[in-house]
């Protein structure tokens, strides 16, 4: 029985709108201050999640790295001694000071070159375990999304996320942090180095130097502007390429090429747009670097050239002192590229940890109630004061109501499209959670009960009926798993599907290929009838089931349906009234509304909504 509400606005049945937590993991770039300092620490702590279990081996390459730059370094200093001290050793017939700085500096580069490996090959482990771990946690909460999620959020953020988003990171950890502590340390050793060997000369280099902050703080601050807005135009890029290949029957049926190309060489534009600030960025800190270093090796080789001159300064401390000047600059370059893949790999991590700060809105309960086992005659199901919206601030889709579908009970829901026919539905399969009120199967809360349970009593098969890459019997037997082929079979038999499988070329083993490509759009409809038969559920929701039918597999389904909807309870939501009048009930939905409710027979009988569509029917048949 139902009980309709009062009268609410009524709201076009479709997908929710986009939830803030997806635009705020899109366009980091265009949040506040305050905003923007959360999606940072968010990205911080996804980053301290990754690495935590693999800090001793984060600790063992720091160490390995500290000791090859403390090898690299020792190289000129050897070399200043050597001049100063064992060639004129040498000269005097005593070799013994060069012949130990000789091997000390074969020794220092051997050293460098061995723990340089090693920490290449420790360093490489951790991002490749990182990105292996990132992968994971992204697809597997992908999966455990909301319907609502999926249906907001585009398949081509999601890939942009595992593909572009992921290299950008992959990067980072793989070379840039590489080229980072071994820049850093270099740098800080070279500039204490420099300290000791002549502290005027290094005075002079320091006071050089001070330009050199100024140009770092305007480079963070800039690369971290272009990487975002790169960030953001490529996963436009990546969403609009996978539109149009999903889509590529519309296009080509209804010659979208040309639109489509328009519209991606405009996004290939402002990508190339973004990449090309990016670059000009790079490139003027890269000349503003190379500038200053070149200006201070010039004015420190005069000054010490000048003191050498004047007895003050000894010739193997210059050289020394030089050779040193040159690489404290020279890292200074692998740190601006560091920057470009820190900014990149910044602006993607925001973007995950967006993805992965996302909730499901419909929650498994921590502590579900368990459903009682049941052998045959399906489950009541009823809605209590149920209301629903996609969300807080959307129109209402189905107004207050209440209905009690009895166990063993075949309802057909008809009416216009958009009437609130499939949201009932996806409300039967908790797809979505209702707004207010409740959803019982047996008495119990969907809410209550556990995802094993609640996909083990309710099973829904629509239109779509999108099937695996696999055999054909693999996609059946994602009814249940552990089915024989005999099972397969006897459920395929069922439905009237046998003689079609038997006929592919390698029956029941044949692969559907891609979404099913190799099957028809009625045999994969077939294919979807056996899945849910062979799962068994006490509730089967069809969903524009049969939409996809000709004429002859209607007839053959339409036999079938009468053994697939004994013994449980169903839900069918049709247009062909073939269908419909095999339900023990009708409910005519219009504007989120029940408007009728009763047997097919007494409808036809009246003169009501349903009564008008069975004539128009009846007649298109003569």
């Amino acid at each position: 029985m139902t009980t309709p509400a009062a009268p609410v606005a009524p709201a076009a049945e479709s997908a929710p709108a986009e939830s803030w937590r997806g635009v705020a993991a899109e366009d980091t770039e265009q949040l506040d201050h305050a905003a923007g300092l959360k999606v940072q620490a968010r990205s911080r702590a996804l980053l301290r999640s990754l690495l935590r279990p693999r800090m001793a081996r984060v600790w063992f390459a720091l160490a390995l790295v500290v000791l090859e730059n403390l090898s690299r370094l020792s190289g000129p200093l050897i070399i200043a001694v050597a001049i100063d001290t064992g060639i004129p050793a040498a000269v005097k017939g005593d070799p013994t000071v060069l012949a130990w700085c000789v091997a000390g500096y074969a020794f220092s580069g051997i050293a460098s070159a061995v723990l340089f490996a090693g920490f290449t090959r420790t360093s490489g482990r951790i991002g490749q375990d990182v990105v292996l771990d990132l992968r994971q946690r992204i697809f597997r909460h992908a999966q455990g999304l909301s319907l609502s999620f999926h249906e907001s959020y585009t398949s081509g953020r999601v890939i942009s996320r595992q593909t572009s988003d992921i290299d950008a990171l992959a990067e980072l950890l793989e070379s840039g942090v590489d080229d980072l502590l071994a820049s850093v340390l270099s740098i800080v050793g070279i500039t204490a180095l420099l300290l000791w060997l002549d502290l005027p000369l290094a005075a002079v280099m320091l006071v050089m130097a001070v330009p050199l902050v100024f140009v770092a703080r305007w480079f963070l601050r800039r690369s971290n502007q272009t990487y975002r807005a790169t960030s953001g135009r490529v996963a436009k890029v990546i969403m609009q390429f996978v539109e149009t290949m999903n889509g590529m029957r519309a296009v080509q049926a209804f010659r979208r090429e040309p639109r489509n190309e328009s519209i991606l060489d405009a996004l290939n534009s402002g990508y190339r747009e973004a990449n090309r600030d990016a670059l000009k960025v790079v490139a003027q800190f890269t000349m503003g670097v190379r500038m200053i270093g070149n200006i201070s090796l010039a004015v420190v080789l005069a000054v010490g050239a000048y003191r050498v001159a004047g007895g003050t300064l000894e010739l193997g401390v210059l050289t020394a002192f030089t050779l040193y000047l040159r690489r404290f600059y020279e890292p200074l370059d692998d740190i601006a590229m560091f920057a470009n893949s820190y900014s990149s790999a910044t602006a993607a991590l925001e973007k995950i940890s967006g993805l992965l700060e996302e909730e499901p809105d419909v929650r498994e309960p921590e502590h579900p109630t368990a459903l009682p086992r049941q052998s045959r005659g399906g489950r009541s199901v009823e809605f209590v004061r149920t209301e629903f919206r996609y969300r807080a601030d959307t129109p209402v889709v189905l107004p207050t109501f209440d209905l009690t579908v009895p166990a063993g009970q075949t309802v057909a829901l008809v009416g216009p499209t958009g009437a609130g026919k499939s949201t009932i539905a996806k409300l039967v399969a908790r797809f979505y959670d209702p707004t207010t009120g409740a959803v019982l199967l047996d008495g119990i809360d969907l809410s209550a009960l556990s995802d094993v349970d609640l996909r083990r009593a309710v099973v829904m098969v629509t239109q779509e009926n999108f099937l695996f890459s696999g055999s054909v019997a693999e996609n059946i037997a994602l009814g249940k798993p552990s089915a024989t082929r005999a099972e397969i079979e006897a459920a395929t038999r069922a439905v009237g599907g046998h003689d079609f499988v038997c006929a592919l070329p390698e029956g029941y083993d044949t692969d559907v290929r891609k979404r099913g490509g190799r099957l028809s759009a009625g045999q994969r409809q077939v294919i979807a009838f056996a899945r849910a038969f062979l799962a068994d559920p006490a509730v089967l929701v069809l969903d524009e089931a049969t939409s996809s039918l000709d004429v002859p597999t209607e007839q053959i389904v339409q036999r079938a349906l009468e053994s697939v909807l004994a013994d449980r309870t169903a839900l069918i939501i049709a247009h062909r009234l073939s269908t419909v009048l095999i339900a023990d009930r009708v409910l005519v939905v219009d504007d989120g509304r029940i408007v009728e409710d009763g047997a097919p027979a007494d409808l036809i009988e009246d003169s009501g909504r349903f009564a008008a569509l069975h004539a128009a029917w009846r007649d298109s048949l003569v």
